[in-house]
């Protein structure tokens, strides 16, 4: 069984330590948990790891955040992953910092690497988990906000939540969207 992590965020050192790119940070963390590294190859930062008789192919998209759709088209076609086994792992402003929501489908909701990749790929029927990153901004700054630095408060609990993300990944690849959805959808994170 092959899984496609894909991992949204914007290549480079400015936004390294940004909101928008949590996806980033948790596949860093969940190639180092699964003792794999990651080599730029077409479109993305790629790691193939094994987990229980699985494997994943983690990908960072090198094409910027708004363009995401390419990579992850190309990366699904490459393997020949089948759409039920893609998820893909974003921030969100909709939820409060550090929640996370597995959703198997569902709208845009306003970000655009995901309108990218729903409007690519031709369908919104593939699982994402959400990070929550808050909407602490006044009007008119949500892109500032989410090119924004996070705080010291909340970098102090980024390990443990991005950790809940590595299980959640690992059991949506092992247990399946439903049950995983179940485990982690209803309890506090």
């Amino acid at each position: 069984m092959k899984y496609l992590i894909a991992c949204l965020g914007n290549i480079g050192a400015e936004y390294e330590n940004t909101r928008h790119n949590i996806g980033f940070k948790i596949a860093d963390a969940l190639s180092n948990d699964l003792d794999a590294a990651f080599k730029v190859e077409r479109l993305a930062s790629v790691c193939r790891a094994k987990y229980r008789s699985r494997t994943l192919v983690i990908i960072k998209p090198t094409t910027y955040m708004n363009l995401s759709g390419k990579a992850v088209k190309y990366w699904l076609e490459h393997e020949k992953i089948p759409m039920e086994n893609l998820l893909v792992v974003l921030d969100d402003i909709a939820l409060p910092f550090g929640t996370l929501r597995l959703r198997p489908k569902g709208s845009d909701a306003g970000h655009n690497g995901l309108s990218h990749i729903i409007q690519t790929i031709g369908t919104n029927r593939f699982a994402r988990l959400r990070f929550g990153v808050g909407n602490d901004f006044r009007r008119g700054y949500q892109v500032d906000y989410v090119l924004g630095e996070w705080p010291k408060e909340e970098e102090k609990e980024l390990p443990f939540k991005i950790n809940t993300a590595i299980e959640i990944i690992k059991s949506f690849t092992t247990i399946g969207l439903e049950r995983t959805m179940n485990m982690f959808n209803k309890k506090p994170n």
